[in-house]
């Protein structure tokens, strides 16, 4: 029976690839039997040895088309982002790249011609069309299902299949220094920085190890191991920064310098936080990117206004400026910008930080001690008799760190720290309980910061709304304007990852010094009315900033709520 139209191409194709002689030529093309359909195919790799790619390769030549090797292409929430999952699913298609205006498509079907047209008509773009083998292509969508891709050959290796808890696992078979232990801890914490996580929680459960991840401030679970793999990854991930692997009784600090244990280029350090806890040690690691240059104070969030006043205060030649909010508010990362746009080869910059997150050029940085008694008070005595012009110190923890500070405020030098507080007013009640007198806070301070971080809603899948009633009535009483407001779509997209957001921006609020506030913090006057006099004096609150995101787009109201609670 003679070959099919295509057949006939595919065999000629082979031919001109050198892959088949004449003479196998003519024989597939007068054989016998029906060859068409997959006939072909098992008939090239079972008789004539031809690899299966091989046949793939030539079956796009004979239709004119690029051939795609889709099982080397990695699917991210992102590869879905212009045509839907449910779409390429149902019609064995896989978007594989852009390329300006065009958009690279894989086909499982070469004689497909509606498809195209549908995609471009969704996207607006050009579509090229590649080949793609359908095994490939519904492999992918296959592993998709499959949570937390790229760790399975790894937990198979460790002796459990994703998800489910291996009953039997040698403890001796797996130790820190075992290829999938090292293999694990090294995935880890490149999927975790590819996935742009802030902070990674291996913690201890009963009967199994948990890793999550922080991304955009919100955790969600990663990857469940057996409870028995728990010490071999911790050991490992203490070697990895130095620490003691014998000491499980006692929190351990250290930091990983990655680029040490992987050949992927990825120049990231971590800062390392050991704990002993119920079920075992856990351990929490912050994602410090070497690449990524501190930002420019006008990317960080802050309004018009408050820019405008931040930017005078950190010019003025000696008082002291606080930031304060909770851990990952992004604090360093503010100080870090405002330290950048002030640096210049007149001015004397002193840094004590515990750790050093990330080194600046042109800035002398030291990092704490305090197993050698190096602390922050320690540090900004030296840094006293180092004739600095600007001192930044990495928090105020105690009595002692506080009045240094003052002092140095007080004599000249223009002092930056960081402390924990929920707002700008109640800084004044917390140094005061740390026993540094009224007078002096108030001739010493500038200005307090305090800020947050609210998930920025994603620009691609955002819906317009109107407010109700009850987010009205909060739009007019902080800003006095209501008007139309963005919400976060409940099933998100592939851009934001189906959360509905993406990115984050800062919240502030500035309370510089005035005479009326010298005057209350003198006083001794309650935080509320501290408060009341610098809203007086023209700060906006939290609460009133995060509403003036929600006003510009950028977020919405309820995240702005569930970070910062209204005014009273």
């Amino acid at each position: 029976m003679p070959l099919g139209k295509i057949q006939t191409q595919i065999v000629s194709v082979l031919v001109e690839m050198g892959r088949l002689s004449d003479a196998q030529s003519d024989a597939l093309v007068h054989h016998p039997d029906d060859l068409n359909g997959d006939a072909l195919d098992k008939l090239l790799t079972e008789e004539y040895r031809l690899t299966p790619f091989q046949i793939f390769v030539a079956r796009a030549r004979a239709v004119g088309m690029a051939p795609f090797n889709v099982s080397h292409w990695r699917v991210t929430p992102q590869t879905f982002e212009r045509i839907p999952q449910d779409f390429c699913q149902e019609h064995s298609v896989l978007p594989v790249g852009q390329v300006g205006e065009t958009l690279l498509v894989a086909f499982a079907n070469p004689f497909e011609v509606a498809i195209p047209a549908k995609i471009q008509e969704m996207t607006g773009m050009k579509v090229a069309r590649l080949l793609g083998r359908e095994k490939d292509i519904k492999e992918k969508f296959a592993r998709e299902n499959q949570p937390a891709a790229g760790f399975e050959d790894v937990v198979k290796q460790i002796g459990a299949e994703f998800g489910a808890i291996a009953e039997v696992l040698d403890e001796e078979t797996t130790t820190e220094d075992s290829g999938p232990i090292i293999q694990l801890s090294n995935r880890i914490i490149e999927d975790a920085y590819f996935s742009g996580t802030s902070d990674i929680h291996i913690e201890p459960w009963e009967k199994e190890m948990i890793v999550r991840y922080r991304i955009d401030g919100i955790c969600q679970e990663k990857l469940r191991l057996p409870s028995k793999v728990g010490p071999s990854l911790i050991a490992r991930l203490k070697i990895m920064c130095n620490l003691d692997i014998s000491e499980r009784r006692l929190p351990q600090d250290g930091r990983i310098v990655f680029k040490q244990f992987t050949k992927k280029g990825i120049d990231i350090d971590l800062r390392v936080s050991t704990a002993p806890l119920n079920h075992g040690e856990g351990v929490v690691m912050r994602i410090l990117d070497k690449q990524k240059s501190t930002l420019p104070m006008t990317a960080l969030g802050f309004s018009e206004e408050n820019l405008v006043k931040y930017r005078d205060v950190i010019r003025q030649p000696y008082g002291m400026i606080l930031h304060c909010g909770p851990t990952g508010s992004g604090k360093s990362m503010t100080l870090y910008s405002a330290l950048n746009e002030i640096n210049s080869p007149e001015l004397v910059i002193r840094t004590a930080e515990d750790p050093i997150e990330y080194t600046l050029n042109g800035i002398n940085q030291m990092q704490m001690h305090r197993q050698i008694g190096l602390t922050f008070a320690s540090a900004l005595r030296a840094f006293l008799r180092q004739d600095p012009d600007i001192i930044l110190v990495g928090e105020i923890r105690d009595k002692e760190t506080a009045n240094i500070s003052v002092e140095a405020a007080l004599t000249g030098h223009l002092l930056i720290s960081t402390l924990h507080t929920n707002d700008a007013p109640s800084t004044i009640a917390r140094l005061t309980d740390m026993g540094v007198e009224p007078f002096m806070i108030s001739s010493s301070l500038l200005c307090v910061c305090a800020q947050r971080l609210m998930r920025r809603v994603c620009k691609t899948c955002r819906v317009h709304s109107e407010p109700t009633p009850r987010e009205k009535e909060l739009l007019e009483k902080a800003l006095g304007w209501s008007g139309p407001i963005y919400k976060a779509a409940p099933k998100g997209c592939p851009k934001c990852g189906g959360s509905g957001y993406k990115g984050r921006v800062g919240i502030h609020e500035l309370m510089i010094t005035t005479e009326e506030l010298i005057e209350g913090i003198n006083k001794g006057l309650e935080t509320a009315e501290l408060k009341k006099i610098c809203m007086r004096n023209g700060m906006k609150t939290l609460h009133q900033d995060s509403l003036l995101k929600v006003k510009d787009g950028l977020t919405t109201i309820e995240e702005a709520i569930a970070n910062v609670p209204p005014d009273l």
